[in-house]
């Protein structure tokens, strides 16, 4: 039984929601979701509360994903394949989350997502659709980034998603609409791997995480056609805002906090 009141559960609920609108449209949900569950539940242990923003991002993710794949065909090969990379690396880093500290991590991450949106502001990247690579090189180029990213999130993880989507705008030349359901994908299977990693230690609290995962992908799916309608010009800038966002976020936790 949930020993929290009224407020705090409907607190817990609209920042779901929020959280999964704006992780539909860019990816970032976690930015929004993670905070608000430790500041309602700080007696939680974090891995429980990691936990239950993983499941309830995957829920509102997976829906999101394939209204995105409806939308826009998707390379099914080359999801299946980095979707793959992504899962067993996430495994490994939540699994090393639970055995080092990761301080130095948090330290470099401001400067890392620094250097992504100066890549990203020099460039056109995401508002035409042109792959560059052939599909052998293609696959080993998504696997291998995915691969990296997906050990980032299940170690650290937040901005995750924006990650998935630069590697598919950046490195492979989809454009923003056609990397969103990749990048989803992508998102789903290294959610997925720090998941099982955290439920096998037995860390989750089911009634409060199943509640948000209807929330967030109530949210996922209003975002999702928001971001369908406005095109890729209004991706890009939503990206924009995000990482600048993260870059605050991540500066001040590491330095600040």
């Amino acid at each position: 039984m949930l020993d929290l009141s009224f407020f705090d559960i409907t607190l817990l609920l609209a920042c779901a929601l929020f959280a999964g609108l704006v992780d539909s449209i860019i990816g970032g949900g976690g930015m929004i979701q993670v905070p608000a569950l430790f500041a309602v539940l700080p007696g939680f242990p974090p891995a429980t509360l990691l936990s239950m923003n993983k499941l309830a991002s995957i829920v509102g993710t997976i829906g999101s994903a394939f209204q995105y794949a409806r939308t826009n065909q998707s390379p099914w090969g080359l999801v299946i394949i980095s979707s793959s990379a992504a899962f067993f690396a996430s495994v490994a880093g939540a699994y090393l989350l639970t055995q080092v500290p990761n301080e130095w991590l948090r330290g470099a991450l401001p400067f890392i997502l620094v250097v992504m949106l100066i890549i990203n502001l020099r460039s056109s990247s995401g508002l035409t659709h042109a792959p560059k690579h052939q599909p052998r090189q293609e696959k080993i180029i998504a696997s291998s980034g995915a691969g990296m990213i997906g050990f980032y999130d299940g170690f650290l993880g937040p901005g995750a998603g924006a990650f998935y989507k630069m590697l598919y705008t950046r490195a492979l030349g989809f454009d923003f609409l056609r990397a969103a359901a990749p990048a989803k994908f992508l998102n789903i299977a290294s959610n997925l791997g720090a998941l099982c990693v955290f439920l096998y230690l037995g860390y989750m609290n089911w009634p409060l995480a199943l509640m948000m995962a209807v929330t967030n992908l109530i949210g996922g799916q209003i975002g999702t056609r928001i971001a369908i309608k406005h095109g890729n010009s209004f991706i890009r800038q939503a990206f924009f805002i995000l990482v600048t966002i993260l870059i605050i976020k991540t500066f001040y936790d590491a330095y600040l906090q």
